[in-house]
């Protein structure tokens, strides 16, 4: 029978790492006090996520002690608010004045006092539009980047990146705490959350960027459709038929701001007779504009891949376009992805190469990697490298070649690879059949030989899976937004491995699921057999939303 859970104190495990920064203490984070410790299974997480990360929940009419759960918003209703922290998906997180219901608003940022619309209602919250700022949030900032407004990628430009990341570990903790059901008023509980480890890298950190096409230039403020209607940057908010044309982006490497630099000025060119695909009569002929930055193995120099996502293969009509950006010394590959469906994807059925090799090359914890046009690779290089460390340190493999390791959700074999040199065997599982091809290439790239990867989906095992491998002593498990199916969950407490190291890129079903794990599933039948030894949260998109767990969990 599995022990019941408890929070311990930390081990070696990331115990060098960032201390309690002196600058934390100056930014005040409120949150909801919740007396649900135990949402729903089905219930929305994201929704749940953010009602942790809000204001005092606890608050209630001056006028008439109204509890926050009968007091509905209308749709349309106009408000004056101040956003008190971020909630999931960088949402701030609001309150109504006299009753603490909680709302939601796109772009709100801590401190700031605007009014807003009531836009979507539910019986627990409500969704609101900003229409204008009274007062101006905390801890600002002047966003360097002039898309910063409009553009959905980076919401928090001007929010200093200190508050940032206050904000992500705060989100983290609350999740743990209501949504995970770990006790917050346990003396050691402060031991286990660890703090979160910062990007030293704020801008141009990212290794791959995706532009499209659209025959609908998103103009912001403006309901007419512009003149010169064609653009290439980045899908406006909403919209999936809208596009902000972008001419830089802070974000990707200064080599690949030249690529798009280049495709500006040259492909509205009449002359050249392309046309952006239109995704209301599926006509036209560019798609999408990828650019990847990897590094030459030999010299460590910069190299792009562009890759070209079209409708067809007409490669004469991208030939100049072609001439123009290998013109770019760091360019040395162009690649045309045809992708002949209605959709719009950037994942073509047919590949060719119009310049150069095949795949460019990245180096990632001494390891090689080739990274193709559909490769999927961590997409920040520089914090991947922090973050597989931070992973290594917690499988704590003894390195005597006895150990196995089993690698569930293992993409093109990145972290396993990186723990076979002091592994037995390593295995991993992973569904998409390209990223097991590419983890056998790169296996092969590194002169690794005691490494399995294995094509599955994790989503549909049953009683037989495991079967085709020896009993791991430690598991990695990456997956997804979504976490672990309860087929996997079931597994894991089944197979009792000693160490599970679960890295996520989703801190509410991570807490979620670490309930499961710690705590057991009660309608399930099942018992929790796992302590859990610590938490790192890691910052790999600045500006953004996301965030990155690494937790490690014991064996009871």
């Amino acid at each position: 029978m599995c022990a019941a859970a408890a929070v311990t104190s930390l081990p070696q495990c990331g115990t060098r790492r960032i201390s309690a920064r002196p600058w934390f203490s100056s930014i005040p984070i409120r949150c909801i006090s919740s007396s649900n410790a135990n949402p729903a299974v089905d219930v929305d997480i994201d929704v749940d996520s953010a009602r942790t990360t809000g204001a005092d929940s606890s608050s209630t009419s001056a006028s008439g002690g109204r509890n926050s759960s009968t007091f509905f918003p209308k749709k349309n209703q106009t408000l004056e608010l101040v956003c008190e922290s971020l909630g999931f998906k960088g949402k701030g997180i609001c309150k109504a004045t006299d009753t603490g219901f909680v709302l939601m608003c796109d772009r709100a940022l801590p401190g700031e006092r605007f009014i807003g619309r009531v836009s979507r209602k539910k019986s627990s919250y409500a969704e609101v539009k900003k229409l204008k700022t009274i007062v101006p949030h905390d801890h600002m900032v002047e966003a360097p980047c002039q898309y910063a407004s409009y553009c959905g990628g980076c919401k928090t430009q001007n929010l200093s990146y200190e508050a940032q990341i206050k904000y992500k570990e705060q989100q983290v903790h609350d999740l743990i705490v209501h949504v995970g059901r770990f006790d917050h008023r346990d003396p050691k509980f402060a031991d286990v959350i660890k703090p979160i480890v910062p990007c030293q890298e704020q801008y141009h950190y990212r290794n791959k960027m995706e532009f499209s096409f659209g025959t609908d230039k998103w103009v912001p403020d403006v309901k007419e459709k512009n003149e010169q209607g064609f653009a290439l940057g980045l899908h406006a908010p909403g919209f999936f038929d809208k596009v902000l044309d972008v001419d830089k982006c802070l974000l990707q490497s200064e080599a690949a701001n030249k690529v798009l630099a280049i495709m500006q000025e040259n492909w509205r060119d009449p002359n050249l007779s392309l046309s952006p695909y239109n995704v209301h009569t599926h006509s036209g002929f560019l798609k999408h504009l990828m650019i990847r930055t990897g590094r030459n193995i030999n010299n460590g120099f910069p190299e792009l891949m562009v890759n070209f996502v079209t409708s067809s293969y007409k490669p004469e009509l991208l030939e100049p376009l072609v001439e123009k950006i290998t013109t770019i010394p760091e360019v040395m590959s162009v690649m045309n992805n045809v992708n002949t469906s209605v959709g719009n994807t950037s994942v073509g059925e047919q590949e060719y190469t119009l310049y150069g090799k095949s795949a460019i090359t990245e180096m990632l914890r001494g390891l090689s990697f080739q990274i193709s046009a559909n490769s999927f690779f961590q997409t920040n290089t520089k914090q991947a490298d922090v973050l597989y460390e931070i992973i290594e340190e917690c499988a704590g493999l003894r390195g005597d070649g006895s150990e196995i390791v089993l690698d569930l959700f293992c993409g093109t074999g990145t972290i396993g690879l990186t723990l076979a040199r002091r592994a037995g065997h390593v295995y991993g599982y992973e569904v998409v059949p390209e990223a097991i091809s590419d983890a056998r290439r790169n296996a092969e790239l590194n002169n690794i030989h005691n490494a399995t990867f294995i094509q599955g989906d994790l989503n549909k095992i049953n009683d037989s899976f495991g079967k085709e491998f020896p009993r791991p002593d430690i598991i990695i498990s990456d997956p997804t937004r979504p976490g672990m199916h309860m087929k996997l969950i079931k597994y894991l407490l089944k197979v009792r491995a000693t160490r599970l190291v679960y890295v996520s890129c989703n801190p509410a079903t991570c807490a979620r699921d670490l309930d499961y794990l710690c705590h057991g599933v009660s309608e399930q039948g099942l018992s929790g057999c796992y302590n859990l030894k610590s938490i790192m949260p890691v910052d790999m998109f600045p500006h953004t939303p996301h965030i990155e767990c690494v937790c490690l969990l014991e064996l009871a």
